[in-house]
């Protein structure tokens, strides 16, 4: 098991990482960021409001399934929302600039480090 800090700085060592945070997303607020170049606390905010979307329409289709991640395409980044199937409540954020990342290494690393995310 890995604490907070530790999971941010393994996706950090991802190619085209540019940030990463663990967000909470009863309050939208981040338990903890790493990265530059991005205002990682006004997108943990922001990506809050695209999770409770989501998760309002998959309620109002009355459909019984949970969100494995959401894929953002920027024209010049990625942005990976991955919410904890062991507190769904909490999710992983990360933005990878397009040119240099992989997308499928980023979306795999970020499900293993979220199966080994320690809260």
């Amino acid at each position: 098991m890995a604490n907070i800090h530790d999971s941010l700085a393994k996706l950090m060592t991802i190619d085209g990482a540019i940030g990463v945070a663990l967000v909470d997303s009863g309050s939208g607020m981040a338990l903890g960021t790493l990265g530059t170049g991005l205002d990682l606390e006004l997108a943990a905010a922001g990506n809050t409001e695209v999770v409770r979307a989501k998760l309002k329409t998959i309620a109002a289709l009355g459909l019984n399934e949970s969100i494995d991640d959401i894929l953002i395409t920027l024209s010049s980044q990625y942005h990976i929302i991955r919410p904890l199937a062991a507190a769904p409540e909490v999710f992983i954020y990360i933005a990878l600039d397009k040119a240099r990342g992989n997308l499928a290494l980023a979306r795999l690393s970020t499900r293993e480090v979220e199966k080994q995310l320690e809260l």
